[in-house]
Protein backbone atom coordinates (compact mmCIF):
# COMPACT_ATOMS: atom_id res chain seq x y z
CA UNK A 1 0.00 0.00 0.00
CA UNK A 2 1.29 3.58 -0.93
CA UNK A 3 1.87 6.18 1.29
CA UNK A 4 -1.27 7.64 -0.55
CA UNK A 5 -3.00 4.89 0.31
CA UNK A 6 -2.28 4.85 4.42
CA UNK A 7 -3.23 8.12 4.61
CA UNK A 8 -6.13 8.16 2.92
CA UNK A 9 -6.96 5.11 4.97
CA UNK A 10 -6.16 6.79 8.53
CA UNK A 11 -8.22 10.29 7.31
CA UNK A 12 -11.38 7.64 6.75
CA UNK A 13 -10.85 5.93 10.20
CA UNK A 14 -10.33 9.70 11.89
CA UNK A 15 -13.44 10.42 10.19
CA UNK A 16 -15.82 7.92 11.20
CA UNK A 17 -14.02 8.35 15.10
CA UNK A 18 -15.21 11.78 15.05
CA UNK A 19 -18.44 10.82 13.52
CA UNK A 20 -18.94 8.74 16.61
CA UNK A 21 -17.14 11.22 19.44
CA UNK A 22 -19.82 14.01 17.91
CA UNK A 23 -22.74 11.70 18.25
CA UNK A 24 -21.28 10.83 21.78
CA UNK A 25 -21.69 14.07 22.82
CA UNK A 26 -24.86 14.67 21.83
CA UNK A 27 -26.00 12.05 23.96
CA UNK A 28 -24.22 13.37 26.97
CA UNK A 29 -25.67 16.57 26.41
CA UNK A 30 -29.20 15.17 26.29
CA UNK A 31 -28.28 13.08 29.55
CA UNK A 32 -26.95 16.02 31.00
CA UNK A 33 -30.03 17.93 30.32
CA UNK A 34 -32.16 15.05 31.88
CA UNK A 35 -29.64 15.08 34.55
CA UNK A 36 -30.47 18.54 35.91
CA UNK A 37 -34.29 17.62 35.76
CA UNK A 38 -33.17 14.59 37.89
CA UNK A 39 -31.21 16.60 40.54
CA UNK A 40 -34.40 18.98 40.57
CA UNK A 41 -37.02 16.85 41.45
CA UNK A 42 -37.23 14.03 38.48
CA UNK A 43 -37.71 10.56 40.28
CA UNK A 44 -37.87 7.26 38.66
CA UNK A 45 -38.80 8.00 35.11
CA UNK A 46 -36.35 10.60 34.50
CA UNK A 47 -33.39 8.48 36.08
CA UNK A 48 -34.10 5.43 33.54
CA UNK A 49 -34.11 8.08 30.85
CA UNK A 50 -30.69 9.82 31.82
CA UNK A 51 -29.44 6.31 32.71
CA UNK A 52 -30.51 5.33 28.61
CA UNK A 53 -28.84 8.69 27.10
CA UNK A 54 -25.57 7.68 29.14
CA UNK A 55 -26.03 3.96 27.10
CA UNK A 56 -26.26 5.35 24.27
CA UNK A 57 -23.48 7.63 24.46
CA UNK A 58 -21.19 4.86 26.02
CA UNK A 59 -21.94 2.95 23.12
CA UNK A 60 -20.96 5.57 21.10
CA UNK A 61 -17.55 5.91 22.75
CA UNK A 62 -17.57 2.30 22.28
CA UNK A 63 -17.48 2.48 18.43
CA UNK A 64 -15.20 6.16 18.57
CA UNK A 65 -12.87 4.13 20.57
CA UNK A 66 -12.78 0.99 17.68
CA UNK A 67 -11.77 3.58 15.33
CA UNK A 68 -9.55 5.73 17.16
CA UNK A 69 -7.48 2.64 18.02
CA UNK A 70 -7.08 2.25 13.96
CA UNK A 71 -7.14 6.14 13.65
CA UNK A 72 -3.45 6.33 15.55
CA UNK A 73 -1.00 4.81 17.90
CA UNK A 74 -0.70 8.32 19.21
CA UNK A 75 -4.44 8.34 20.48
CA UNK A 76 -4.07 5.31 22.63
CA UNK A 77 -3.98 7.72 25.50
CA UNK A 78 -7.62 9.24 24.69
CA UNK A 79 -9.55 8.53 27.53
CA UNK A 80 -13.35 7.72 26.72
CA UNK A 81 -14.63 5.82 29.69
CA UNK A 82 -18.21 6.43 31.70
CA UNK A 83 -18.89 4.27 34.23
CA UNK A 84 -22.83 3.61 33.95
CA UNK A 85 -22.23 0.17 36.16
CA UNK A 86 -21.54 -0.25 39.74
CA UNK A 87 -22.56 1.97 42.84
CA UNK A 88 -23.20 4.94 40.94
CA UNK A 89 -25.75 3.19 38.40
CA UNK A 90 -27.84 1.28 41.31
CA UNK A 91 -27.15 4.22 43.72
CA UNK A 92 -28.55 6.62 41.62
CA UNK A 93 -31.55 4.27 41.10
CA UNK A 94 -32.07 3.05 44.59
CA UNK A 95 -31.09 6.46 46.37
CA UNK A 96 -32.89 8.76 43.99
CA UNK A 97 -31.75 12.26 45.75
CA UNK A 98 -30.05 15.46 44.77
CA UNK A 99 -26.44 13.85 46.07
CA UNK A 100 -26.24 11.19 44.14
CA UNK A 101 -28.13 12.80 40.84
CA UNK A 102 -25.07 15.57 41.91
CA UNK A 103 -22.54 12.98 41.59
CA UNK A 104 -23.80 11.21 37.81
CA UNK A 105 -23.94 14.34 36.84
CA UNK A 106 -20.09 15.20 37.47
CA UNK A 107 -19.70 11.91 35.81
CA UNK A 108 -21.59 12.72 32.88
CA UNK A 109 -19.59 15.68 32.50
CA UNK A 110 -16.23 14.41 33.09
CA UNK A 111 -17.02 11.91 30.11
CA UNK A 112 -18.22 14.75 28.11
CA UNK A 113 -14.81 16.98 28.93
CA UNK A 114 -13.02 13.44 27.33
CA UNK A 115 -15.12 13.08 24.60
CA UNK A 116 -14.66 17.21 23.63
CA UNK A 117 -10.74 16.39 23.92
CA UNK A 118 -10.98 13.50 21.75
CA UNK A 119 -12.37 15.38 19.10
CA UNK A 120 -9.74 18.24 19.14
CA UNK A 121 -7.17 16.26 19.21
CA UNK A 122 -8.35 13.81 15.93
CA UNK A 123 -9.52 17.21 14.11
CA UNK A 124 -5.67 18.03 14.90
CA UNK A 125 -4.41 14.93 13.84
CA UNK A 126 -6.54 15.03 10.66
CA UNK A 127 -5.68 18.84 9.46
CA UNK A 128 -1.55 17.53 9.31
CA UNK A 129 -2.87 14.24 7.72
CA UNK A 130 -5.18 16.13 4.81
CA UNK A 131 -1.51 18.94 4.53
CA UNK A 132 0.19 15.57 3.89
CA UNK A 133 -2.05 14.27 0.91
Amino acid sequence: MSQYDEIREAIEFGEMSLTYLYEAKNSLEKASNWGWLDIFGGGLIISLIKRSKMQEAKNKMDQAAFYLRRFSEELRDVNLDIKTDGFLSFGDLLFDGVLMDALVQQRIKLARNNVEEAILKVRQILISLRACL
